[in-house]
């Protein structure tokens, strides 16, 4: 991959300002110590994505994490793909998918450079700012920031989709989490589909993200779905059971609704890189189904 050119931290800002902070951050993700590594994530967090929110430098701390992530001698590589998915995706939850980036940042369109001047000027330049003055414009502003952030992840989805067979689990799983988002990244399902029925968690996250994916199953999914509901592993059966009920609500196999019903009301773990609970996930496609 083609490197990019280094941003100008100095122009940028953040929700404190200007950036001129973020490339420190950004090397101390791979200090030795987890202290400095801790304060590095706390920092760019608040930040970057602060509560959700991104700004002009959110979308150039993308390539930094996936360089991070790319390389195996980087410290703690999970909790550094949980930042990417943030500055990513914000707080979106999932459910907004399947995801459709033309409609969410439909809003973004309409944003011009003056008009992210103006934001930036009263948030941060005026000594007696009006916020009435670009109030019109604001919403619209940080929906292009959001905009901007997801579609500079979108351009590392090949790096993603690597991670799905990465040898550290959490890796994994949260790849596939993520991926859940970038619906038009070829071959997708077939990818996920193709992760290891005795992975555990990977397995589990790779099938929540193809309960996610828009339309029907293909031949491939059905295959991984089905043998995943025999496996040994009460996650990976589960969360196939998920996906078929949300993909195929009316020929749902009857091992499926099984699964479903049967579900052990104790179930209360969260799979790597997903935000609702497991028993959620089970709720909603037993609401799915009528049930």
């Amino acid at each position: 991959m083609s490197s990019s050119p280094r941003p100008d931290w100095a122009v940028l800002h953040h929700a404190y300002g200007r950036a001129e902070d973020v490339p420190g951050r950004l090397a101390a993700l791979s200090a030795a110590d987890p202290v400095a590594r801790g304060a590095a994530v706390s920092a760019l967090s608040s930040s970057v994505c602060h509560q959700g929110t991104r700004w002009p430098a959110s979308a150039h701390v993308v390539a930094p994490l996936v360089a991070l992530v790319d390389t195996p001698a980087t410290p703690d590589r999970p909790t550094v793909v949980h930042l990417l998915h943030a500055v990513a995706l914000g707080e979106l939850r999932d459910d907004v998918l399947p995801f459709e980036p033309g409609r969410v940042f439909a809003a973004a369109e309409r944003v011009g450079p003056s008009d992210e001047a103006a934001v930036l000027r009263v948030l941060f330049e005026d000594d007696d700012p009006d916020p009435g003055t670009v109030a019109d414009v604001a919403d619209a502003v940080a929906v292009r920031w959001a905009a901007d952030a997801y579609r500079a992840a979108e351009r590392h989805t090949p790096s993603f989709m690597t991670w799905l067979q990465d040898p550290e689990p959490a890796v994994a799983a949260r790849a596939a989490a993520l991926l859940a988002w970038f619906p038009r990244v070829p071959a997708l399902a077939t990818a996920l589909a193709g992760v290891g029925i005795d992975t555990g968690t990977v397995r589990a996250s790779a099938n929540l993200a193809l309960a996610f994916l828009p339309g029907p199953p293909g031949s491939g999914e059905l295959v991984s779905l089905t043998a995943s509901l025999a496996s040994a592993d009460e996650t990976v059966r589960v969360s196939a059971a998920v996906a078929l009920a949300r993909r195929r609500p009316t020929a749902l196999p009857d091992e499926a609704l099984t699964v479903l019903i049967d579900a052990d009301d104790e179930i209360t773990g969260v799979v790597p890189g997903w935000d609702r609970p497991l028993r959620g996930h089970v709720a909603l496609a037993l609401q799915r189904l009528g049930l």
